[in-house]
Formats: structure tokens, sequence, C-alpha cells
């Protein structure tokens, strides 16, 4: 039976420029005008043209987690009643070429919040918003995955959010600060160009308006399952609603392909033949299949379900690069002209 909600004034997002913080600041604002919406964005983040729509309507603070003396003292001014925990260097592929500063950066960075958090001795909710990435490399016995499976990262960003996760749970046990984790799946954020979804939207996009020649990609036989950006947004509010402090939830959608299968419809859906290619720079060392979730334990907090087709989907994403293309080929256009 789902709980009553929790109420909440003031919200803190780290991360908050980057491509999934953004989202969800946009979702907040825009569907509770009433609740405050403050963020932590590393002050030489390139991403704050994510924010553009909803700049004046939010608070931000040039801070790095990886600097305690910043985080103190944003959470003093801001005194969040709920935090969401996006802040990381998400980059798989990256993270295989330099390992340990993703390290460094993610596992400190979430450290030093919750020692922050520890030192003031405030208590804020925290999500810790995680990612299907620390299940690794999963036995098919063990899918659909659910909370309990084991947890066998398969990259160096993978072992990052491992640690975080496990600190979530440390801190809630050793320390009492509430704190609840979400792993997120894969999810179709047109912002996210190294998530092979919003790469291969972009390079079709690119093709139809003649700025690339061809789509180059990596492995194709990965099995992910798949969710709409705005229904993960939802799921991230409502879990910070309803979910248990020291749980943990797994979030996902309905629709399970291949990578290639989800290249062909995206390819289907062109308005020219795209050409396309291995890059043996895609490829990972090491890459995860058979990403399946069970959602159920999220399900039966929360009550959610998505409310977005993969069709609608797949067109949002397309959109919204048909647009950025457009917009460089202009800029390409006046280049030429001058």
């Amino acid at each position: 039976m789902q709980s009553k909600p929790r109420k909440f004034k003031t919200v803190l997002i780290t991360g908050i420029s980057g491509a999934g913080g953004s989202f969800l600041a946009e979702f907040i604002v825009n569907n509770y005008p009433n609740i405050q919406v403050h963020g932590i964005s590393r002050w030489h983040s390139a991403t704050y043209d994510n924010l553009s729509s909803i700049r004046n309507k939010i608070t931000m603070y040039e801070a790095d987690l990886t600097d305690m003396a910043s985080i103190i003292e944003v959470l003093q001014k801001v005194s969040p009643d709920a935090i969401f925990n996006f802040a990381a260097y998400a980059n798989v592929l990256t993270s295989f070429k330099t390992p340990t500063a993703v390290m460094h950066n993610n596992i400190m960075s979430t450290s030093n919040l919750f020692e922050a958090i520890r030192i003031l001795k405030i208590k804020p909710l925290v999500q810790h918003c995680s990612t299907s990435e620390v299940y690794g490399q999963v036995d098919p016995k063990n899918v659909p995955i659910t909370e309990d499976a084991p947890l066998r990262p398969a990259s160096p960003y993978a072992v990052s959010k491992t640690t975080q996760d496990l600190l979530c749970f440390s801190y809630f046990v050793g320390y009492r600060i509430p704190i609840f984790r979400t792993r997120m799946f894969t999810y179709l954020n047109p912002k996210r160009t190294d998530i092979f979804a919003s790469a291969f939207a972009k390079q079709v996009a690119w093709i139809e308006e003649g700025l690339q020649k061809e789509l180059v990609h990596g492995n194709l036989d990965s099995i992910r399952t798949i969710i709409d950006v705005r229904d993960a947004m939802r799921a991230y509010w409502e879990a910070m609603l309803y979910c248990k402090v020291g749980e943990v939830y797994n979030i996902g959608g309905t629709t399970t392909m291949k990578v290639g299968e989800f290249l062909d419809k995206l390819i289907a859906l062109a308005k020219v033949p795209i050409p396309t290619r291995v890059d043996p720079n895609l490829l990972r060392p090491a890459d995860l299949t058979l990403q399946i979730p069970s959602v159920e334990k999220f399900i039966a907090e929360t009550n959610w379900k998505p409310q977005y087709s993969f069709d609608e989907s797949i067109a949002y994403v397309l959109d919204y690069w048909r647009k950025q293309a457009r917009i460089e080929k202009q800029s390409h256009g006046q280049n030429k002209n001058h």
C-alpha cells in the first residue's frame, strides 16, 4: 500500500547542469512551481546550456564536490530538505581511458557530500541516483535483475558507482543519514551524446542535413530495457515522495531490445539512406548485456508506471537532434559566407 507522499520546500540537485540533473530540474520547475530548486554545478562545467529554459527559475551554485569547503558552504546557504545526488563523471568508455580520475572524482564527491551532511548535523532526505551499470556482467539466471542481484561492475565507472552505492548504505547504517538509492536502467536522454540512443539519433540527423556521411557505432548486440527520459525524471520525483530510507530501487522501462534493433528502428525513421560502420574506438574493453530490470519493488512503493511509448520516445530524441542539426547547418552556412 502506497504511503502518504512527503512534502518538500527546498530541493538541491548536485550535477544540475548535466543531462539527467537538468531534465529533473525542468520537471520540478514545470510541475511544482512552489518548490525552490537549487543546484550545484562544477565551476568548470561546460553544460550550462542544458538549463537555458529554466535558468531564471532556479538558484545555481558553482562548487566542486571534491572540495569539502564549497559543499559545506552551499548546504549552509540552501538548507535543503531533499537532495538528488547526480554529480559524477558518467562516460563509461572514457572511464577505461582515465580510470583513476573517474574513480577519484565519483567516490570522493559522494563521500564529501555525506561527510558535509554529517558535520553540519542536518537531515535532508538524500536520493542517490545510481545506475544499472553496478550489476555489470549479469548471470542469465539473475534476469530480470532484482535489487538483490550480485554487483559485478565491469568498468572503472561502474566500480565508482558501486562504491558510491555502498557509501550510501554505510552512511545510512553508521550515521543514520536518511539516504536511499535508485538504480536507473537505460533511458532515452537526448542530451547524453555518449549514450548509444542519442549518439545514433544525432548522427542520423547530421546525415539528413548533409553534415556527416556515415553513422559509426560500437557493439550492437547488447540487450537493454529502455525508458523515456520524461518517465525517468517523474520516477525520480515519485521516489523522493514515497521510497523508504536505507533501501535500493531499480527504475526502468518495459521495452527490451538489442542496441542494433534500436538502430534499425531509428534508421527506418530517417529521411535519407543511412550508411553505417563499426568504429573500433567505440568498442568497450568490457561491455554489458542483459540489462533487463525487475521494477516491482519500485512500483509497489510508488504506483509509478511509464506514460510514454517507445515510438514516442524515439521520435522525441530524433526530433531534438533534427532541431540541433538544422541549427548546426545554419551556422555552417553563415561561417561560409564570412
